[in-house]
């Protein structure tokens, strides 16, 4: 744990203002660089820093947000090398989550939403286009920023073309968030960049009807129901959109990546042109699920995946606080 971090104090010259988040590896806390101008410092916790798994994702992430230079994509404005402990320095973008907005808002218009959707799209195909595959888009990773700009961030389980898998396949890296995870993520496949069409196509639906495709007590059921249920129809769940936006988000959402947008600027384009499409072109077979077999074999692989990452991380734990007393 960063317990030492507290607002005034300083890391390399930056001065420590606020925290702006924390997970199970990292905080991200907002702080002044030494000319005065506010960033986002992303630090890793120590015990993922003892980790070689974690730190090796770490380190993946600072290539990744090197790599990437685009307004729809938090930046790095890292420039120095020498520094007393791993962190990543970031633009600061002032503004709220896309979860934040949408829990405030409810639905949104369609003309927004698809609009969101574009700008989503457009930044994930110039990833792509680079490498990298973000694997877990959902409202919370992404930004609105004034004028409504989005700004897709946390790259902390992107995967980097040419990269070495960190662990054996069934486990994976961390496999993603369940509302907006592409089936293949769920049956432990690294994903492509047709894992992040699906989860934009599961992040435009709750744009539209102000909830995720799918819900469930818990996370079992709401895998379960990526793997084998139906895109519920947005006019039973009250709201009215135009057939061809409907049939866009069914196509991103199809359970065989293969049957998806080929591509984000693929995706992008119909997006766009929305209003000269044809809802006939979208009428694809009904999609079944998984076959029983397959289905129950990927229930497993995710059991098993929560479960190996939920004793990794407290072992991760338990072994730095051993070592500290």
């Amino acid at each position: 744990m960063n317990t030492d971090l507290k607002p005034g104090q300083e890391v390399d010259g930056f001065r420590i203002d606020s925290l702006l988040g924390q997970g199970s590896s990292s905080e991200v806390v907002l702080a002044h660089d030494p000319d005065g101008h506010r960033v986002v410092l992303k630090l890793p916790r120590d015990a993922a820093v003892a980790s070689p798994k974690s730190f090796d994702r770490f380190r993946r992430e600072l290539q990744i947000v090197a790599r990437l230079d685009h307004p729809g994509i938090e930046r790095s404005i890292d420039r120095r090398t020498a520094r007393s402990r791993p962190y990543l320095v970031m633009e600061y973008v002032e503004g709220e989550t896309l979860a934040s907005l949408l829990e405030r808002e409810g639905p949104l218009p369609v003309d927004r939403a698809v609009g969101f959707a574009i700008q989503l799209a457009e930044a994930l195909a110039y990833a792509h286009v680079h490498g990298v595959v973000h694997r877990d888009v959902k409202p919370g990773n992404v930004l609105v920023a004034g004028g409504d700009r989005l700004v897709i961030m946390d790259f902390g389980i992107a995967l980097l073309d040419g990269s070495r898998r960190l662990t054996f396949g069934l486990f994976g890296d961390r496999l993603g968030t369940p509302d907006y995870m592409s089936p293949e993520q769920i049956q432990g496949k690294r994903g492509d960049p047709r894992s992040d069409i699906y989860a934009l196509g599961a992040v435009l639906f709750e744009m539209l009807t102000g909830r995720p495709p799918w819900q469930g007590q818990d996370t079992m059921e709401v895998i379960n129901q990526h793997l084998t249920a139906p895109v519920p129809p947005m006019a039973d769940l009250g709201v009215e959109v135009p057939p061809a936006v409907e049939g866009i988000v069914r196509r991103c959402l199809r359970k065989r990546p293969e049957e998806r947008y080929a591509d984000a600027a693929a995706l992008s384009h119909d997006l766009e042109h929305w209003q000269e499409l044809e809802p006939a072109q979208f009428e694809l077979a009904e999609e079944p699920g998984l076959a029983p077999a397959e289905e129950h074999l990927s229930l497993l692989v995710a059991g098993i995946c929560f479960a190996f990452l939920a004793i990794s991380t407290l072992l991760v734990t338990a072994t730095y606080l051993v070592a500290h007393h």
